[in-house]
């Protein structure tokens, strides 16, 4: 790639307290755009190192910004920000990433995609560089994971050595302030169909102690998979919970019945009655999760949140909510008539007693999931 018809590459480094190693992936970094005829920069953010980071790495020749809010996302959204280039390649200054392979991700790059990670698994890790549940538990679960709830199908989706144009990174609008920036980069594409590559890297042991907290980084990125995936989290569970619910229900509301050589009675009537409510509570943190990520601006609209915004009106779920709560008082007054007329001695009808406070419970909760909704959709709304 020769200066005069190449883009400009920006390489930039999040950095903190990293004094021991930002100077060399500094000049790695220049040397190896400079050997390679790339008309290119090094950006270093700095987080407030409190070291000779900065000195140190302008001394190398890179460009300092400064970027207040504590992050690896936030320093990352400030330094691309600042960043000229029209392509961007990024990865940490602590020394584990070769610089000098920046060539084969442009490489890689140039074969059409919008996205190309640096693969460490399928590359050469350095003795001691990776510890063994990062290497063969952590990144193959969250790789799992990502296949299941998104299609991504990566070799090692936590590596840090990314590239992708400026105009990709403008697109994909990515908010996210800590360790989850690299989860968020890669659902957020996936989202927007964008073409994701891989090619193998090398991975160097880091020099200074590591500043990364193995679980909790790990819990942050899955937690955050979740959170983008309420389908996975809420819907099908809920659904499920109230599909044999409901079916509980009205199996058991006209008397006992056997079952799998299993004598069910209004004690599994009970047992269904539960399910019904979790189950639709579940269902409703699902969608409270998919609007309150539409109103934010994590998502666009989705096939829920389009028939939300279409069919849902405040009055409506109020006036459905009402109808459910009346239809169990009503069975309640069944029940409580029956039980008036025995003398109020011990309660026969617990089949429509248990269906009546189902569905009294469940008319409330429709009442105020309603009022809640519309509060959550009421600032896109405007």
């Amino acid at each position: 790639m020769l200066m005069s018809d190449s883009p400009l590459v920006s390489v930039v480094m999040p950095c903190l307290n990293e004094e021991e190693t930002v100077g060399l992936c500094v000049e790695m970094a220049l040397k190896t755009l400079k050997k390679a005829k790339i008309d290119g920069e090094v950006v270093i953010c700095d987080n407030g190192s409190i070291d000779n980071s900065i000195k140190l790495a302008q001394k190398a020749g890179a460009r300092v910004v400064l970027e207040k809010r504590k992050g690896y996302g936030s320093a990352y959204l400030r330094g691309i920000k600042e960043a000229k280039g029209e392509i961007i390649v990024i990865g940490d200054s602590d020394g584990t990433y070769d610089f000098s392979e920046i060539p084969s991700l442009l490489k890689k790059f140039g074969e059409g995609y919008d996205l190309v990670l640096g693969a460490r698994l399928s590359g050469r890790i350095e003795k001691g560089a990776m510890p063994f549940l990062n290497r063969f538990f952590g990144t193959p679960v969250l790789n799992f994971f990502l296949k299941i709830f998104y299609g991504l199908s990566l070799s090692d989706s936590q590596s840090g050595m990314r590239i992708f144009s400026k105009k990709t990174f403008e697109k994909l609008k990515l908010k996210t302030l800590g360790m989850e920036f690299a989860s968020e980069m890669l659902i957020r594409a996936a989202q927007n169909g964008l073409k994701i590559g891989e090619t193998p890297i090398s991975y160097k042991k880091r020099i200074a102690p590591s500043k990364l907290s193995r679980f909790r980084d790990a819990w942050r990125h899955f937690r955050f998979m979740l959170l983008f995936a309420p389908t996975y989290l809420f819907l099908i569970p809920g659904s499920f919970f109230m599909i044999v619910g409901v079916l509980g229900l009205l199996a058991l509301s006209r008397g006992p019945l056997w079952l799998f050589g299993r004598f069910l009675d209004f004690h599994s009537m009970i047992l269904a009655s539960l399910l019904t409510l979790v189950g639709y509570q579940v269902i409703m943190l699902g969608i409270y999760a998919k609007v309150f990520s539409w109103v934010c601006g994590f998502t666009g609209g989705e096939l829920i949140i389009s028939a939300v915004l279409k069919y849902f009106r405040l009055e409506k779920g109020i006036g459905v909510g009402l109808g459910v709560a009346f239809m169990g008082a009503a069975v309640g007054a069944i029940a409580f008539i029956h039980w008036a007329q025995t003398g109020f001695g011990s309660l026969s009808a617990i089949r429509p007693a248990i269906l009546s406070m189902t569905l009294f419970v469940l008319g409330i909760q429709i009442i105020f999931s309603s009022f809640f909704l519309s509060i959550l959709g009421l600032e896109r709304r405007q």
